[in-house]
């Protein structure tokens, strides 16, 4: 198995050098930590004294301009922190961090009609994945393709509803995707997420899982939509179709959250209406040779990117240091990787790249959860080293 290496080639937007990138480094030494940095002519500026956390960055009254103004010192070349950020890194070098520190880290399910499908199948299998191949069929037979195009909170919807239920083919899932209330859940903890070219965890217990490859949006505390990057919402799909009630050991475990590589904020060349454009691809290499190969194209999505962040942020509901959320995928795969009607799951060694041409490319390997590096660096653990580094005023 060969190391995954990162550059800019196989890592940054395609349009990198005109894009406003910002994200957070891992800074050695003494008094090292986590860095806010911006992307600069090739150099990467940590901007760290004026913004001490990514959070209070996007929080500013104008981002973007407090960007594009803030001085900061160079923590070396793009060329040298990627070659830091795969797996073989020298802990005396900076290396990459997922580019959110207090931000909630918040998820939306359920939000195209091509994984709606799946998470019925998922739920009438009870997670059995031998069985989901023939509940799949009875599953399209009743539903068909009627859901692309439909309007979650219609009238249309409401009827729909009706007729699924009349043909006992109703499920909690549907209720999310075509009913007027999003599914939002909380996919992991502060500072939880790992970065491009870290591991991903899957949790050992599971045998029927994979990933979702998402764009994320970057949102402030008062619900602004300031950009996007990309994430891995790891899915364990037999957990889950057990019973809904699992959804947090579904979705959180250690290294289950995958962002990066940067955010990219909205300027001249990226806007939302990018992102509700924006293509992204799956590329799944394991060491047995198998390859997968999928997309999800954020144009088939159910729920506007905007509605979604307003159901999550609202007077009911407040986030004082904003949040990230994923968009939810597309991509449901069914192919059966080993035994017939086995559908795909992962295996230890899984090479995971997930890309956008505007938001570049996030790569991580998969391992076991209990196998990932622990999660040890907590909200406490931020504070007490930014105020030994005299970052906070």
């Amino acid at each position: 198995m060969q190391a995954l290496q990162l550059t800019i080639g196989n890592t940054l937007p395609d349009d990198w050098q005109r894009a406003t990138l910002v994200g957070r480094v891992w800074l050695p030494g003494e008094l090292g930590g986590p860095a806010v940095v911006v992307l600069r002519d090739g150099e990467v500026i940590d901007c760290t004294a004026r913004f001490p956390t990514l959070s209070q960055l996007l929080d500013n009254e104008a981002p973007l301009q407090a960007v594009r103004d803030a001085i900061g010192t160079s923590l070396g070349t793009i060329e040298a922190l990627l070659a830091n950020s795969g797996e073989l890194r020298d802990p005396s070098k900076p290396s990459l961090l997922a580019p959110a520190d207090l931000q909630v880290i918040k998820a939306a399910g359920v939000t195209f009609a091509a994984s709606m499908i799946e998470r019925v199948i998922e739920e009438k299998a009870g997670g059995d994945a031998q069985r989901a191949e023939q509940i799949r069929g009875l599953v399209q037979n009743v539903i068909g393709d009627n859901l692309r195009d439909l309007r979650p909170g219609s009238p249309e919807a409401s009827r729909l509803k009706q007729v699924l239920i009349e043909q006992k083919m109703w499920s909690q899932y549907l209720e999310v995707g075509i009913g007027p209330d999003a599914e939002i859940f909380t996919k992991a903890p502060l500072l939880a997420a790992v970065g491009s070219g870290s591991a991903i965890g899957i949790h050992p217990e599971s045998s029927w899982n994979n990933p979702e490859p998402e764009v994320v949006l970057a949102v402030d505390s008062r619900g602004r939509i300031h950009g996007a990057t990309l994430g891995n919402d790891v899915n364990l799909r037999d957990v889950e179709g057990r019973s809904a009630l699992l959804l947090s050991k579904a979705k959180d475990n250690n290294a289950s959250c995958a962002l990066g590589p940067f955010i990219r904020l909205f300027d001249e060349h990226f806007s939302l209406d990018d992102v509700r454009r924006c293509e992204v691809a799956l590329r799944v290499e394991g060491n047995d040779d198998y390859v997968l190969n999928g997309s999800s194209s954020m144009s088939q999505i159910s729920r506007d990117p905007a509605d979604l962040a307003a159901q999550t942020l609202n007077t009911n509901h407040q986030y004082p240091d904003g949040f990230v959320l994923f968009l939810g995928t597309l991509f449901a795969p069914t192919d059966d990787r080993d035994s017939p009607g086995q559908g795909f799951t992962h295996k230890e060694g899984d090479l995971v790249s997930i890309s956008s041409a505007s938001l570049g490319t996030l790569h991580n390997r998969v391992t076991g959860s209990h196998q990932a590096p622990p999660w040890t660096f907590g909200v406490g653990a931020l504070m007490k080293n930014l105020a030994q580094r005299g970052l906070l005023n």
